[in-house]
């Protein structure tokens, strides 16, 4: 495995942690329906969260957050709507993203609550 996707998984288990730190339930990891994934699906009171986990070793070029295509919203969605209605659940649902930024052997965690809206 390349190291890019073990500091990927790291980066996802780290966001894990961080989220049952916070209260979270996670309820799904690396979710997939047709060509979508959902890194993280947790759930908070009433509210399911639809996470995106962007881990980088530098954010010099450009924002981690900003590395998210409107394709890749696109399937989030799909993902997210495909997951609910599976199950149906009476829950909101909200889009968020965790980026983790690695520098040497310190790591920085931002969550982004609401980051992007579905319609």
């Amino acid at each position: 495995m390349g190291g890019h996707n073990e500091f990927g998984k790291e980066g996802e288990q780290i966001a894990v942690d961080f989220l049952i730190g916070k209260g979270y339930t996670v309820k799904y990891r690396n979710y997939r329906y047709l060509k979508a994934e959902i890194d993280i699906i947790a759930q908070i009171e009433d509210t399911l969260a639809i996470i995106e986990v962007r881990s980088r070793s530098t954010d010099f070029v450009e924002n981690i957050a900003e590395t998210i295509t409107k394709k890749k919203i696109g399937l989030l969605v799909m993902g997210a709507d495909h997951f609910v209605t599976e199950r149906d659940l009476d829950v909101e649902v909200r889009f968020d993203v965790i980026t983790i930024l690695k520098n040497k052997k310190v790591f920085k965690i931002e969550h982004l609550e609401g980051a992007f809206y579905h319609f």
